[in-house]
């Protein structure tokens, strides 16, 4: 895991991708923030660059390619795979099959996207701080 690596924001919709900037930017975390609005452009990213982004957060529902076709792509190739880049659904399409399918393709959290700055930045922080403090195999 690359803990300065870029944080890959995958969300097709204008107005989230602007709070989620804003956020990042109040919370001064140093790694570069990257968005793609659908699974196919961040998956084309992916494959073409050498950088190891240190997560992704990726909402379900988006055109091309959704959050679940795109954890299957990067999960069947293995020289994304061997990156152990943290997976993370970030959605508003939060139903019990959603959660239970994500955790099948063994994604590492799903969040609930608030309505709420304040709650928004809480949401953020924590998996920020909980990333930054973990370890993965390519660690050693």
């Amino acid at each position: 895991m690359n803990v300065n690596g870029p944080v890959i924001i995958i969300e097709d919709d204008a107005d989230d991708q602007d709070m989620l900037k804003e956020i990042f930017e109040k919370l001064n975390y140093r790694n570069k923030i990257l968005f793609f609005g659908d699974g196919q452009d961040a998956l084309d990213y992916l494959n073409k660059s050498e950088v190891i982004p240190f997560l992704i957060l990726s909402d379900i529902n988006m055109p091309r390619l959704d959050g679940f076709a795109l954890r299957s792509k990067i999960r069947e190739n293995e020289q994304l795979d061997i990156k152990c880049i943290p997976y993370l659904f970030f959605s508003t399409a939060a139903t019990q099959k959603a959660v239970i399918d994500a955790y099948s393709m063994s994604v590492q959290g799903f969040f609930i996207k608030q309505n709420s700055m304040v709650e928004l930045e809480k949401t953020i922080s924590v998996i920020m701080e909980y990333w930054k403090k973990c370890v993965a195999p390519n660690n050693f």
